[in-house]
């Protein structure tokens, strides 16, 4: 029986230190910034990057996190003027389309006096990122039921699945012909 426990503890011992090196991992991971780019950091660079990104401004704070470490401190002034920079090219109406289009989610980040057109143009590429997920749903119901129907022996089962089909095919073609529509209508494509 003591052996049973020291080999039990052991492998306690084991599992405990793997947890702790996968919560080590986990922890670094949410890092915004390694110990090198806190070391080397252009701090005037990474609010340009972090603005033209979409992040919030109060990104600073998890450098300051991520970089206390080292005893590096973020250069405020230096990131406040590249963050600046980069927010006035995220808040673009090219930008707010393509972001719309690609389905990312808008952060409420722009200053007051672009957000307005910022979210006219999102919206625009987010009606059009919608209408291609309809037809992205719509083409995988089609294949389902088309295997159904292909598995079905049934005949009155196989005439459902057939009328079932053809609407489906019906819908299709319109929820395409949107999505064509409204990509036709994009600016800044």
């Amino acid at each position: 029986m003591h052996s049973f426990t020291r080999t039990h503890c052991r492998s306690f011992r084991v599992f405990g230190l793997s947890l702790g090196i996968m919560a080590l991992f986990a922890l670094s991971g949410c890092a915004t910034m390694s110990e090198g780019e806190c070391l080397t950091a252009n701090w005037l660079d990474r609010g340009y990057k972090d603005g033209r990104r979409g992040y919030p401004a109060s990104r600073v704070v998890d450098h300051r996190e991520a970089c206390s470490g080292v005893g590096v401190a973020p250069d405020i002034t230096q990131y406040r003027k590249g963050y600046s920079q980069g927010i006035a090219q995220y808040c673009t109406p090219a930008n707010a389309v393509a972001e719309g289009r690609a389905g990312r989610s808008y952060g409420h980040v722009c200053p007051a006096r672009l957000e307005g057109r910022f979210l006219t143009y999102y919206r625009q590429g987010r009606v059009a990122y919608d209408a291609q997920q309809r037809v992205e749903r719509l083409n995988r119901q089609s294949r389902e039921l088309q295997r159904e129907l292909d598995d079905e022996k049934e005949k009155d089962a196989r005439r459902r699945l057939r009328n079932e089909l053809r609407d489906l095919d019906r819908r299709l073609s319109r929820a395409r012909d949107e999505l064509a529509e409204f990509d036709r209508r994009l600016p800044y494509r």
